[in-house]
């Protein structure tokens, strides 16, 4: 079942489709992430979706091309799952890799804490 969830998060954030995204989270979210420049935090689901993942890691001008791989498992009593996004924008193409650990209860994300590559460029233009 929760790999199902896992797949889900990597696919709507791929599609950018924050209705879904808020679906998958539990309102009250526990939420880090490290990325190459920056530590974060959220406690809310909306927060995460509005000014992190849409609002700040993936603009508007952020084109995702294409959800390269999903990986789902598990760690002991945490369920993890890593995707890599194809991304497109005006400093060219990019690949970028997250490593995602969750809990889930009430078939929501509850726990979530990831771990980003950055964005690292495959087309020279960068």
């Amino acid at each position: 079942m929760h790999d199902v969830i896992g797949k889900r998060f990597a696919e709507a954030l791929a599609q950018k489709d924050r209705a879904a995204l808020l679906a998958l989270l539990d309102p009250d979210l526990d939420f880090r992430a490290l990325t190459p420049g920056r530590f974060w935090e959220a406690s809310s689901a909306e927060t995460l979706v509005d000014d992190i993942i849409l609002g700040t890691w993936f603009e508007p001008g952020d084109h995702i091309e294409e959800l390269v791989d999903v990986e789902v498992d598990s760690v002991a009593d945490r369920d993890r799952v890593a995707y890599r996004l194809r991304i497109t924008n005006a400093e060219g193409t990019f690949l970028v890799e997250q490593q995602a650990y969750f809990g889930v209860e009430d078939d929501h994300i509850g726990l979530l804490r990831v771990m980003c590559s950055g964005y690292r460029p495959i087309d020279g233009t960068a």
